[in-house]
């Protein structure tokens, strides 16, 4: 990829952090005000965090993405609250994932539902993205969850792909996903300049119940984060550049990973833009 296609990227970013008890400080060390911070959902913890850290860091200047899995929601009442007191704290880009919380706490077991309910209040959020799976999904096979894209087409502004260590399965994937006629942005998920073993404490500090279900889930993460040499993602992104900055891609920037290694990402990304510019 050129310099000045991956510097675009670059500088059109979000962070995806956790909300645990020292995540907003280190927002508000190292994140600049024009990064966009998205934060996850726990289904052991379930939304109050989320909702809550969303909101304090809306009255700090940021544009905050908070993630509301279906899967969380008790019901359409619950989801009119969570809509007024985000729209209260100024938020108007939400992430609609279907979750992992097993079983559901209410009726929704996908994000579709959950996005036609929001059309019928009125679209009250001008921004809502939904997940895409450039590689395999554990439970779903892959021409079901490139259908449910094209499903949630009308209801949603962007995709954000979930995470995706192959330049050629991203590239391939993105494709697939043009030629099916799902033309909405898409946000680009890769990690960040990860430590293994701060990505082990962190998962570790989650709480027993969920750092299992994480580390379960995504074991093929750690065997990238150890493989000889390290993960790094400028390199994926070098070998992803033609796919990514290809007009037809409609990659709109960046989905960053962060695994609430803030500091670390944001030093990365500086870092790197300044030799770009260099």
């Amino acid at each position: 990829m050129g310099a000045p296609g991956l510097a675009t990227l670059l500088g059109s970013v979000r962070y995806e952090v956790l909300p645990a008890r020292a995540t907003e400080d280190k927002v508000l060390a190292h994140v600049p005000r024009d990064v966009v911070v998205t934060v996850t959902a726990s289904p052991v913890k379930g939304l109050e965090p989320t909702l809550d850290l969303a909101a304090r860091l809306s009255t700090h200047g940021y544009r905050v993405v908070p993630h509301v899995p279906a899967r969380l929601l008790r019901g359409e009442a619950h989801l009119k609250e969570v809509v007024d007191r985000l729209r209260e704290a100024g938020v108007d880009d939400v992430f609609l994932p279907a979750g992992d919380a097993d079983p559901p706490a209410g009726p929704y077991t996908g994000a579709l539902p959950v996005l036609r309910t929001l059309g019928e209040l009125g679209a009250p959020f001008a921004r809502v993205g939904v997940t895409g799976y450039p590689e395999s999904h554990p439970l779903i096979h892959d021409d079901v969850t490139v259908q449910a894209m094209w499903d949630k087409r009308e209801h949603a502004t962007y995709i954000v792909s979930n995470l995706c260590f192959d330049a050629r399965v991203l590239g391939e994937w993105i494709a697939r996903i043009r030629r099916r006629g799902v033309a909405l942005p898409l946000h680009a998920g890769v990690a960040g300049p990860v430590q293994r073993a701060k990505l082990l404490a962190m998962a570790t500090k989650i709480g027993v119940g969920e750092s299992t279900r994480f580390l379960t889930r995504h074991p093929a993460w750690f065997l990238r984060f150890a493989a000889p040499g390290g993960y790094a993602p400028e390199r994926l992104l070098a070998r992803a550049g033609a796919a990514l900055t290809a007009p037809s891609a409609g990659v709109a920037g960046l989905h960053l990973f962060t695994f609430n290694q803030i500091a670390e990402t944001e030093a990365w990304r500086r870092a790197l833009l300044e030799r770009l510019a260099g």
